[in-house]
């Protein structure tokens, strides 16, 4: 977790020794970062000097089999090489965030990024064809679905909110 004035702190120190573009493409503006929620973090080698911005994160090693693992645990590696363009933030190898079992996994195995996830999950509704995947059933409800009571399926069911303007329902089930 890294509150509001750490943020601010480190959005105002890169700005000064590393200039804006560098800052807007590793450092979300204070308010709009994921390490303010909770949900990310950021790993680094045991070196005696980490860069607090882009630390070394190497590909090799333990940091391969955490790679590895991660999803399953319900980790993404939230900046792929590959997604700048969908989430405005340069390859940061080192920072991940939690989503959750079993999205994590699917994201990995279908090459998304959340943007893409979230988006995808949009043409799953409540009221429509779900998701299945190993074991669940994922839908989506927007915020003025859950308002007046949004009916949830019997099981074991998880609400999770998208971070804009509805909830993600994940209901575990023994046979799909």
């Amino acid at each position: 977790y890294r509150s509001r004035r750490e943020q601010e702190e480190l959005y105002g120190s890169c700005l000064l020794s590393r200039g804006e573009a560098f800052t807007r493409q590793y450092v979300a503006a204070p308010g709009c970062s994921e390490h303010e929620t909770g949900l990310a973090l950021d790993l680094a080698d045991g070196a005696a000097d980490i860069d607090p911005v882009c630390p070394s994160f190497p590909d090799t090693g333990i940091f391969e089999d955490f790679r590895r693992h991660a999803a399953a645990c319900g980790f993404i590696e939230r900046y792929g090489r590959d997604k700048q363009a969908l989430t405005g933030i340069a390859h940061e190898p080192w920072h991940f965030r939690y989503v959750g079992y079993p999205h994590a996994l699917f994201m990995r195995e279908n090459n998304l990024c959340l943007e893409e996830y979230l988006t995808l999950l949009r043409r799953y509704p409540h009221n429509g064809e779900h998701l299945y995947y190993r074991q669940t059933e994922i839908f989506f409800a927007g915020a003025e679905a859950a308002l007046p009571g949004l009916l949830l399926p019997e099981g074991c069911v998880q609400l999770s909110g998208n971070n804009t303007d509805g909830f993600i329902i994940t209901v575990w089930r023994q046979t799909v």
